[in-house]
């Protein structure tokens, strides 16, 4: 009786860990295990992997569409004064603040702009000269 307790606990544990590699796959891999096992062992699935994979896509696309990007400058470039008034004009800070910012680099300079906006302020900055990062 032991021994069967044994085998039990060891085909558990190695299901267990198959398991947890199944879990842990990416949408490619998932893909390519799908034709693995639809060309070598004959075995069809249903849509569900096919959703998933969709759904997956979906949501990754949503999550790039709602990500909150932040302005970062890194160098001012050649033309520090007018860096300083473009962070002025576009955060309507003073111009000491401004300046600061510019003086202090690297620095954020708007926070929490969705992927447009906040594309649209590094052409701005990098049409000045300026050295922009969106993270």
């Amino acid at each position: 009786m032991k021994e069967i307790k044994e085998i039990k606990n060891t085909d558990t544990a190695k299901i267990a860990n198959l398991a947890k590699e199944l879990v842990n796959l990416t949408v490619t891999e998932v893909n390519e295990l799908t034709i693995i096992l639809k060309k070598d062992y004959g075995l069809e699935s249903d849509n569900s992997v096919k959703k998933i994979t969709e759904t997956d896509s979906i949501n990754q696309e949503q999550k790039k569409e709602n990500r909150k990007y932040n302005v970062i400058l890194k160098s001012s470039g050649p033309s520090k004064l007018a860096v300083v008034k473009l962070i002025k004009e576009i955060t309507g800070r003073g111009l000491k603040d401004s300046k600061e910012l510019v003086d202090s680099v690297p620095t954020t300079i708007k926070e929490s702009l969705n992927k447009e906006e906040a594309e649209l302020f590094k052409k701005k900055f990098e049409e000045i000269g300026a050295e922009i990062e969106l993270f």
